[in-house]
């Protein structure tokens, strides 16, 4: 799954941009402030981040500066900032696009996917662990060659884990990630889904298995 990074200091930009970014099935994280974005930034891994100029603690240039001196992911400047010179600053400190507001969220979309194909970090349609292939356009598991096909969040997390090899995702992670941030239900649904998977797998194949990390969460191993 593809994280995208909101950063803006107004609200209802960032509900819409989160209620937009989720119909397409994007993972969304956001930020209120340029402080907050950096500080979740060394915790979490973004794909893209939409950036706002105009924000209190640490603003949109400085942020922006600060992402392309430490990672690889192409940013979007939103913001009312019309003027050629704005616009001339938001690409010298290292945007990659830049969007004034008001603005139409599908437009939106469809920059941030053409970033996205030009860095190269557009979800592979197909996971390969070994004999097992997880196909995300059709939502189909092949396993040695026989058809399964999973409940939908059950396939969520699987893509999620396998997407991952080796990364440890915690339990409210992987909440966030599959069921939204507006889930009510609690941790345990991750426990009840995972050993569904287990069951499913465990007499269907070796290519893989999915470890519990005591008292953080669960991970993906590929069988060597």
């Amino acid at each position: 799954m593809i994280n995208i990074l909101i950063v803006d200091d107004d609200t209802h930009i960032r509900e819409l941009l989160k209620h937009t970014l989720r119909v397409e099935g994007y993972a969304v994280f956001e930020a209120e402030d340029g402080k907050e974005a950096s500080s979740l930034l060394k915790k979490q891994q973004i794909h893209l981040a939409v950036v706002d100029v105009m924000m209190p603690h640490m603003d949109g240039w400085q942020l922006c500066e600060e992402i392309r001196n430490d990672f690889d992911f192409p940013v979007i400047m939103l913001t009312a900032k019309d003027q050629l010179a704005d616009k001339e600053k938001g690409f010298s400190v290292g945007t990659d696009d830049y969007l004034t507001k008001p603005f139409e969220p599908k437009e939106l979309l469809f920059r941030m996917k053409a970033l996205l194909r030009r860095y190269q970090i557009v979800n592979a349609e197909k996971i390969t662990l070994n004999g097992t292939i997880i196909d995300r356009r059709s939502y189909e598991v092949h396993c040695n060659g026989k058809l399964l096909m999973l409940p939908m969040k059950e396939f969520e997390l699987l893509a999620q884990l396998a997407s991952y090899p080796d990364r440890i995702f915690s339990r409210e992670e992987l909440i966030q990630l599959i069921w939204g941030a507006d889930f009510e239900g609690d941790d345990r649904t991750v426990d009840v889904h995972i050993k569904r998977l287990r069951e499913r797998f465990s007499t269907r194949t070796d290519d893989f298995s999915i470890k519990t990390v005591r008292g953080v969460g669960y991970k993906l191993e590929v069988t060597k």
